[in-house]
C-alpha cells in the first residue's frame, strides 16, 4: 500500500475562523495543495504526533496486527488506551479503523508529515 503524505496547517482559532467564513462566502477558494488537517499551535500538532503515538504508527506499520487485542499485546498498552488514540489519529486520516469479522484492524494511512506554518 502506498503511503501519503498528509499536510498539516497550524492556525490561530481567529484566523482559521475567518478562513472558515471566507470559503464559505466563496471570497476564498483554498489551493488543492492546501493543509486539510488544521491545528491551533505546534504544542497540539506535538500531543498528536507525540513520541509515543509516533511509536505506535511505527508498530502498526511494520507488525500490521490484525486486531486491537493483537496491537494490546504487541504495544503493552491497554485495549480502551489503544481504542481513544487510534480513534484520535482515525480522525486525522492518520491510522483507517478497518472493521472486519467483529473485530478493528488498524492500517497506518500516512507515515509522512508536512507543517505549514505562518507567523
Amino acid at each position: 500500500m502506498a503511503q501519503k503524505k498528509i499536510k498539516i496547517g497550524i492556525m490561530s482559532k481567529e484566523d482559521y475562523r475567518h478562513r472558515t467564513i471566507a470559503i464559505a462566502k466563496g471570497d476564498y477558494k483554498p489551493d488543492k495543495d492546501a493543509p486539510k488537517i488544521w491545528f491551533e499551535s505546534m504544542e497540539s500538532l506535538g500531543q498528536i504526533l507525540s513520541g509515543q503515538n509516533q511509536k505506535l504508527l511505527r508498530l502498526i506499520k511494520n507488525s500490521n496486527p490484525a486486531s486491537l487485542t493483537e496491537l494490546e499485546t504487541l504495544s503493552g498498552r491497554k485495549k480502551s488506551n489503544l481504542s481513544r488514540t487510534l480513534k484520535t489519529l482515525s480522525n486525522y486520516g492518520i491510522v483507517d479503523l478497518i472493521r472486519e469479522k467483529g473485530t478493528v484492524r488498524p492500517v497506518v494511512n500516512a507515515t509522512d508529515f508536512q507543517v505549514e506554518l505562518s507567523i
